[in-house]
């Protein structure tokens, strides 16, 4: 008997064990698992999304290889773009049994709720806040399931560099999603050695109204910039276009750049008014990139059945969708893995139990930090294309679209990833491909500028406020071709202002100066002093024939030299004979009766060599003194008659017809330089000529020359100098 009721014990025992098993496993994949939604259900965004994520829930649903017989349910919530509301909303979610919750929309109520996410453990996946800072240490519950603006930053940066603009001016909505993403715009900016030269915060309620705009935008067209970055939610930047449009700051010389708060309103909303697409054009504007597969063509048949073509659909409706997918594939594994879906008690709201709040009713969620790290190791692809995080917990292969709004509609001039920058072939075909980010591999289309003009503006105009720089001319007496000022005017011309201007007008952005005459227009000023009036401050810069020495390189720095240094001489030209006997000035007279005779006495041994055995030299006296003469002189033109038939004759007459060639070469070249080259008359050649000369030596008399005198002195030990000039 005593077996039998241990073997009875041991059954039933069995038998609790395997019942609390299967228990376990029906409770750890419940019938409906519940997550929550919130966001503005009348926004651009909203609209859109609130269909994406029905729709997403549905094909979870019925696809019986994901959750495996535990359905999805969503409840949606409206937060009205509000942080007060988007919390209360949030702590209603925390009474009930949900697990995670998408959303919201907007960065600002994104970081309030995240603070409540954290403390219940429940993690939160938001498809449209972009606030850089919100992917954070601070907030671990919290997944931007789209791109950060950090991304879109750095496309803008690489567009304003790609169009050589060194400076921006920033309009931004004024809360954390966008004072951060001006600050993430400005490290952007700064890694391209550019900048963002004013910024102008518009005030995040709805209480901004025309004339606020209408002062901001007449303060920001005061500014030497021309490149306006548009940063702002879809009321705020529409009005901001109609003032703009108003002021004349949408035609030619202006850039605008929105960011993807545009392109949700003209996917969802086109067509636009008439009114408010002329009062955009040419605005330049992002999208964030999603790669073109039948699935996602699938998606927009469907959608245009589901809404009829009344509503379209954006970029953010496709992150919703995928955002339902990844909770419901980490939901999938957290099952698989053994994860149980319950709650505890907050134990620091005990304090509060009866305040009448009931927020005793909010729990941990036990098994979130399991959830989470699903989310954040899924893999998988959706219609937005690869669903995947890196270890910053940011979505995998950043890329957007550069669209340019021109007519009734608008067009993509290229993409931007952070793979390989500005291109004009879509990323997913370059990600096949080694990286390269060189600035000749950056490309766009042609874009239609404001002003319905094809021409790059240079980005900048002469600001109404700026600083003038002071730069400091020398009030030269002598050489003014250098530098001089025009009689009874403050305007200054010569060589030196010449370079200035040219290469004023190859800078990128603009530089607004003022010239200031230097010295008392009787005598040279001192160019030491000049100098060191640009160390105390007295001058910005100084342009002049200044020149480089080693003590003024150790206070300042100069250009690289324009002109050319170097010790010359200058001598006095000789004026040119050019008359009827000008063709005797390349030999002197005593050249020319060595010439001559050399003539005869050539004609004189050819004719001793030849006349006994050739007959061409023989005849009368009269005869052979001719034939002699005429011999002598046709050998400088080859032209003689006479065959030499003597072999000492030829030898002479060949060495002769060289010295020949050599008197033509010379006196040919001769005659060309006393024709076209004016002859200089000094017997000064050198430095070595100077030393050995008594010539006195002229300089300037000024502070500036004395640096000369010193180092002619050192170099040439010259000692005799004469003052000649002032």
């Amino acid at each position: 008997m005593d077996s039998i009721r241990f073997g009875c014990w041991v059954f039933l025992i069995c038998l609790l064990l395997s019942t609390t098993g299967y228990s376990r496993n029906l409770t750890s994949r419940p019938a409906v698992v519940n997550i929550g939604a919130l966001f503005t259900f009348e926004s651009s965004i909203g609209r859109v999304a609130k269909i994406a994520i029905q729709e997403a829930v549905k094909d979870v649903n019925a696809n019986s290889s994901i959750l495996r017989g535990t359905k999805l349910n969503v409840d949606m919530r409206n937060s009205n773009c509000s942080g007060f509301l988007g919390m209360v909303e949030a702590l209603r979610f925390m009474e009930t049994d949900i697990v995670a919750i998408i959303g919201p929309q907007s960065s600002v109520v994104a970081r309030i709720i995240s603070h409540v996410t954290n403390q219940l453990q429940v993690p939160l996946l938001s498809f449209a806040a972009t606030d850089p800072s919100l992917n954070s240490l601070q907030f671990p519950f919290f997944v931007q399931t789209t791109h950060s603006d950090l991304h879109q930053m750095a496309a803008i940066s690489d567009v304003v560099d790609y169009y050589g603009w060194k400076q921006v001016t920033a309009i931004y909505i004024d809360d954390d999603y966008g004072r951060n993403g001006m600050s993430a715009l400005g490290d952007k900016l700064a890694e391209r050695r550019c900048r963002i030269s004013y910024k102008v915060g518009v005030p995040p309620d709805s209480g901004v109204n025309r004339t606020d705009i209408l002062d901001m935008l007449i303060k920001v067209a005061s500014m030497e910039s021309r490149v306006i970055v548009l940063h702002v939610n879809p009321d705020v930047g529409f009005e901001v276009f109609s003032v703009a449009n108003r002021l004349q700051m949408m035609g030619n010389g202006w850039v605008w750049i929105a960011t993807n708060w545009l392109s949700s309103v003209l996917d969802s909303a086109s067509p636009l008014p008439s009114e408010t697409m002329d009062s955009i054009q040419g605005v330049l504007f992002f999208r964030q990139h999603t790669p073109d597969s039948d699935r996602k063509r699938a998606f927009y048949s469907r959608w245009r059945k589901l809404t009829g073509g009344s509503l379209g659909l954006n970029s953010y409706g496709l992150y919703a969708y995928d955002s339902v997918w990844l909770i419901a594939h980490a939901i999938d594994a957290f099952f698989n893995q053994g994860g149980i879906i319950s709650f505890t008690n907050y134990s620091r709201l005990r304090s509060v139990k009866d305040s009448g709040l009931h927020l005793e009713a909010m729990g941990i969620f036990d098994d979130g930090k399991l959830l989470l790290n699903n989310i954040l190791q899924s893999n998988l692809v959706g219609l937005t294309g690869r669903i995947k995080f890196d270890t910053d917990r940011s979505l995998i292969l950043p890329a957007y679209d550069v669209n340019n709004v021109f007519g009734t509609g608008f067009k993509r001039i290229g993409y931007w990833s952070n793979y390989s920058g500005l291109t004009v072939v879509p990323p997913e075909i370059l990600y096949t491909k080694p990286p390269n980010r060189s600035s000749a591999n950056q490309e766009l289309y042609k874009v239609i500028w404001p002003g319905d003009t094809l021409f790059t503006p240079r980005g900048w105009a002469f600001a109404n406020n700026g600083k003038q720089l002071r730069i400091g001319v020398p009030l030269r007496v002598s050489f003014r071709e250098f530098v001089s000022q025009a009689r009874g005017t403050d305007t200054f011309k010569g060589f030196c202002i010449d370079v200035f201007t040219s290469a004023i007008t190859l800078l990128p952005y603009p530089v607004q100066y003022q010239f200031i005459p230097f010295g008392d227009g009787k005598n040279n000023p001192s160019y030491t002093e000049l100098v060191y009036k640009i160390t105390t401050g007295f001058f910005d810069a100084v342009v002049g024939d200044v020149a480089i020495v080693t003590n003024r390189t150790k206070i300042l720095d100069f250009t690289q030299p324009y002109v050319a240094s170097g010790l010359v001489v200058v001598a006095p030209f000789r004026k040119s004979n050019s008359g009827a006997w000008a063709f005797l000035g390349p030999f002197s007279a005593r050249l020319w009766i060595v010439t001559g005779c050399f003539f005869f006495v050539v004609g004189l041994v050819v004719w001793i060599l030849e006349h006994r055995i050739n007959d061409e030299f023989r005849g009368p006296p009269k005869r052979q003194i001719i034939t002699v003469i005429w011999f002598s002189l046709s050998t400088l033109f080859s032209t003689h008659r006479e065959n030499t038939m003597s072999t000492l004759a030829r030898f002479v007459l060949l060495i002769w017809l060289f010295v020949v060639l050599i008197i033509n070469s010379n006196y040919t070249a001769s005659l060309t330089s006393i024709l076209t080259v004016q002859q200089l008359s000094s017997h000064i050649k050198g430095i070595e000529s100077l030393k050995e000369s008594d010539e006195p030596v002229g300089y300037q008399g000024s502070a500036r020359s004395g640096l000369w005198v010193e180092n002619l002195q050192k170099v040439a030990g010259v000692s005799h100098f004469q003052e000649t000039l002032p």
